[in-house]
Parts: structure tokens; sequence; C-alpha cells
């Protein structure tokens, strides 16, 4: 299953560089770089005292070795910002991208891309994958005799019946991310033995890539354990992938390799995730207790710098940072409202804030689905959103808004009153949380700034505890034109974390996963996304880039745009340590 990953702002960006796995294959290392400098495909030595280069967006960063080239055993440690609490990644509250890197170790993924984004059936699990008809549209999937689940059993068409049941939307009582492609399927069937799979659409839905890359396990396939059975339990049983969970708890989870894997055996003997908060992950890196760290602060990337045996890999993220408004709660419930801090946002003082000394000034998105640099990317946001103070005054003064002697607008004897929250103990974090209260401020709306610890993410996004929510989302595939409109903006979406929506505009997110033409479906999202920015729910705000201080010779780990090995998701078996020459 292919949706957007919800991160949270700033450890977002550290928790994806974490999840970026490359493969030995893919890429010949250059990129541009001011100067004569150019980023090797192993990162930039940290003894390199020069501007660092800026990547180039069409090549990977993440050392690309072939197995040959790595050694058997050793162990990774990484941080993270949270162990569970739901480790099941195909419902929204495990709908994170810390649970979808611990799914690439231990869990099934049916599809691998290319840097572009071009996707391959994995062969670990499907032999061959084809269109067997048009009208009505067919897709017929052949299983890998070998592919087991953990337990033994056979992974046949019926985890893929599991799969469609549970997220197709149609039982209420499930909670899938994103419902979009399963709800045109009218039936999967078993072929010619259980190993083959007949899946049949009601109506056309493309990319048919864009479905069935996670599977729902069949023993875990009934309502009440897909919500609350994966609840602080991996579930080892359930799952089929080169590693298995050998132990956890709230603070660490460590995968040893699997011994019923079929595949190509795991080159580490030991995957280690230690739970910290951000600043504790780059004193941990400074001390050997782990092996990689985001850089992507000036003052992480000052101390990485600093330090021997070290190398730093930039790149680009397939991560949109973005301001998601409850619309729920009181003040925002007002489309004004909504409409004024969208115009109150100064996106030119919040990219300094966020890359400072970084030599990297983001432009602000269009879009939360397309990312800039992908064909058919379109500026979607409402002309008379873009930022301007005394445009944001007129907006609340329109809708009968009066300035009060207290600096803040109210009506009808009530203030205009919001809360911004942000996560964990990070100084850039907290700079930004004040840059937006005063930006509030500035347009007459009170602002009070919460901050919870990092681990509480999972449960303030699902819970609903928020009112403007920094966060972002992370693609996991390119096909966020037809995969991921109705997951972020439909009506009636779980991952629709502002609540709003239209029947009008749901109508007009599904139209994409129709049309055959890529072209043609990119300009029907446009047209989509256009619609839900106009209710003001949510602005998106920066797209960040990677930075990764890693231990010199990890190789297959860092940026590598949509290749398969890549945000969480892919060939987790071919991650080790470079042999030594």
């Amino acid at each position: 299953m292919k949706m957007r990953k919800a991160t949270w702002l700033i450890a977002a960006m550290a928790a994806l560089s974490m999840s970026l796995a490359g493969c030995g294959s893919g890429g010949d290392g250059s990129g541009s770089a001011e100067g004569d400098y150019v980023q090797p495909q192993d990162g930039v030595p940290s003894s390199y005292e020069g501007t660092l280069p800026t990547p180039d967006a069409s090549k990977q960063y993440n050392n690309p070795l072939d197995r040959d080239d790595i050694q058997d055993g050793g162990t990774l440690t990484l941080a993270t910002t949270e162990v569970g609490p739901n480790w099941n990644a195909n419902s929204t509250d495990g709908n994170t991208v810390y649970m979808s890197e611990f799914w690439s170790f231990y869990q099934p993924h049916l599809w691998d891309y290319s840097f572009d984004g071009q996707a391959t059936p994995n062969p670990d699990f499907l032999t061959d994958v084809e269109l067997t008809s048009e009208d009505p549209m067919v897709v017929t999937y052949d299983i890998n005799p070998d592919a087991k689940w953990n337990d033994g059993t056979d992974i046949d068409y019926t985890a893929f019946q599991a799969t469609w049941n549970a997220l197709n939307g149609q039982d209420p009582a499930y909670n899938p991310p994103m419902t979009t492609g399963y709800d045109q399927i009218a039936s999967v069937e078993q072929g010619d033995s259980p190993k083959q799979v007949v899946v049949t659409f009601s109506t056309p839905f493309y990319p048919y890539t864009g479905l069935f890359n996670l599977l729902v396990n069949p023993n875990a396939a009934d309502a009440d354990t897909f919500t609350q059975g994966w609840v602080n339990d991996p579930h080892n049983e359930w799952a089929a992938g080169p590693f298995v969970v050998d132990s956890f708890d709230d603070s660490q989870v460590t995968f040893t390799p699997n011994p019923n894997w079929w595949g190509d055996a795991p080159k580490l003997d030991k995957v280690v995730f230690k739970q910290m908060e951000d600043s504790a992950s780059l004193n941990a890196f400074q001390n050997g207790e782990i092996d990689a760290t985001s850089a992507s602060t000036a003052d992480r990337l000052q101390t990485v710098r600093s330090m021997d045996d070290v190398q730093i890999r930039i790149g680009y993220t397939k991560t949109t940072d973005v301001l998601t408004y409850n619309t729920t709660a009181d003040s925002l419930s007002d489309i004004a409202v909504r409409k004024a801090i969208t115009q109150g946002f100064d996106q030119q003082t919040w990219s300094d804030i966020r890359y400072q000394g970084l030599d990297y000034e983001s432009p602000q998105p269009g879009s939360e689905c397309m990312l800039i640099f992908q064909d058919g990317y379109e500026n979607n946001m409402p002309e008379d959103s873009t930022y301007s103070v005394d445009n944001a005054k007129q907006t609340l003064e329109d809708a009968g808004y009066v300035m009060g002697d207290d600096g803040y607008y109210a009506k009808d004897g009530t203030t205009v009153k919001i809360t911004y929250t942000y996560f964990g103990d990070s100084a850039t974090n907290t700079a930004l949380a004040n840059a937006y209260q005063k930006m509030m401020k500035d347009i007459g709306v009170d602002c009070e700034i919460v901050n919870l610890d990092s681990s509480k993410f999972s449960d303030t996004l699902t819970s609903k505890s928020y009112e403007v929510l920094g966060m972002g989302w992370s693609a996991s595939d390119p096909y966020g034109y037809s995969t991921s409109g109705y997951q972020l903006y439909g009506s009636d979406s779980d991952s629709n974390f502002t609540f709003i929506g239209t029947e009008e505009i749901d109508a007009m997110l599904r139209k994409p996963s129709t049309i055959a033409d890529a072209d043609e479906a990119i300009a029907a999202f446009n047209d989509a996304e256009k619609a839900a920015f106009e209710l003001y729910g949510t602005i998106p705000t920066d797209v960040p880039p990677a930075y990764i201080a890693v231990k010199k010779g990890l190789a297959n780990f860092g940026p590598a745009g949509f290749a398969n090995c890549n945000n969480g998701i892919w060939h987790t078996e071919n991650i080790g340590w470079q042999k030594e020459a």
C-alpha cells in the first residue's frame, strides 16, 4: 500500500534521514557543487573544509554498493523518535515514518522503485504482475512460491483479500489511512492456484502499481485485531521479511536476521533503534552510540564536520512540511480565521530560521502531494493566500472581527485564539514556534505555544489534541497525484487531520486514479488540490533537504530518490558496512 506518511516538524527530517536505505545499483555518484567540488557518491568527508555542495536532484548519495563489497555481519545502531505504540503500519494509528522504517526490516513489500519512481515487482514476493484485461480492468499477480509468513503459512491470495477488505473503506470498524484504489476493486480471487491472485476492478484505477505493497496477514485481518491487536506488539508471526523483532520496549527495538527468510541473507547481524530526543541523538552520534544522525541544522552540521571518519550525505527528501489546522477547534472553525492565519504566515522568515547555516533556502511549495521536482507539479495554493499582514487583517475585518485594545481581534466578545503545537527540545523547533507566535500577533491573533515530548506525536495526531500543528508528509512512492489526494483531503479520510472537505471535492480527488494517461491524471489532481486548498485547512511551508551524517563506510544508506531501497520500505538486507580495501 502506498500512502503519505505523517512526521513531525524538524524531527521529521531526522526520522526520514534514518529511513533512507539504498541499494547496490543506480546513480553514478556525480553531483553539482559550488566551485569545483562534486559530492562523492558516498558523501562529503567531514575533513572537507570548503562550502558544501548542492546535491544533484537526479543522483543518489547513499554509498550504493553491491552485496559482494559489503562485510558479512556487524551492527547498525540508529535513533528513532518513538517505538510504537501501534505496530500496524497499514492503520491510521501506525501510519508514521517511524513505523514504516521498522516494517522495512521485518514485513513484506511487493514493489520496488527506481530512483525516478519506476515500479517493478519485488522478486522476493512476486514473480510476475500483468494487466490481463482492460474492460473490466483485471490485474493478475503471481506470488513467489517460497514466500511464507513467519508462522509457516504460505503468502497467497488470502493476504490480498485480507488487505482489500481492511483497506477498502466498506467496514467502518477498520481505520485505514487511505482507501483510494482499494475502494475501486470489485473482487480479489484465487487464480490457477492459491499463489496466483486475480484482482478485478469495478472502475479502473491507475496506476495499479500504487496498490498492494504492504500486506495484511489473514490471521490479523479482523477489525478488532487490525485496530487494536498491534498495540505494543509487533507480532513476528504475522510478518515476513529479512529480519525479525528480537526485542523491544518503549525505549529500544532490536532486529536480527529472520531464520525463515528465503531471499538474500541480511548483511547485518543486528539493527538497533534507540528512542531519544533530537539533541540526545547528536550527542549519541558523537559518543559512538549510534551510527548515523541528521545534520540538518547549522549546529548539528558544525558538530559532525568537526568529527573524524564521518561522511555527510546531502540529498533531497520526499517530504513536504505543512501547517495543519484543526478546523473543529473554536476559532479555526471559521474559514476567515484560517484564511487570515495563512495570509499571516511569513514563509521567508520561516525558511531563514529553519535552514539557518545550511546554505539552503526552500521555496514555499504549492502542493502537499506532488514534489516540486516532479513533472506536472503546480503551485495550487489560492492566489490571495500569499503573505500579507494587511490582507490578513482585512480578511478578519471583512468577517466582522474588531481589533481590541489588547491588540487582538474579537467577534461577539470572543477573542481569536489558537494554539501552535510542536514536539521535542530542538532549538530550531522552539525558534520556529516563537516566530509563528510573533507572526500571529502581528495580524491580531492570540497564539499560545504548546510543547510536547517527541514521543507524543502519534497520540496527539490521532486524538485531535492540537489546533495548529507543524508536521510533514513523506512520500513513499511517486503517485501522490493518484493515491494521496483523497488520503490528505478526502472528507471522510482518517488521514485528513484538518477534518474538513466536501462531496464535490471528494469526487474531484477520486478522478485522477481513473485516468490512464499520467499527464491528464496529474492535471485533474491539480484542479482538485486547488479546490481543497480553498477550504484553508492546511498550508505547505517548505521542502527540507537531507543532510545525513554517517560513520565512514556505511553502505546503501542515504538519500536515494525513489530508489527501491529507499524511504524505510525496501531492501534492508543490503544495508551494511563496506569491506576494507
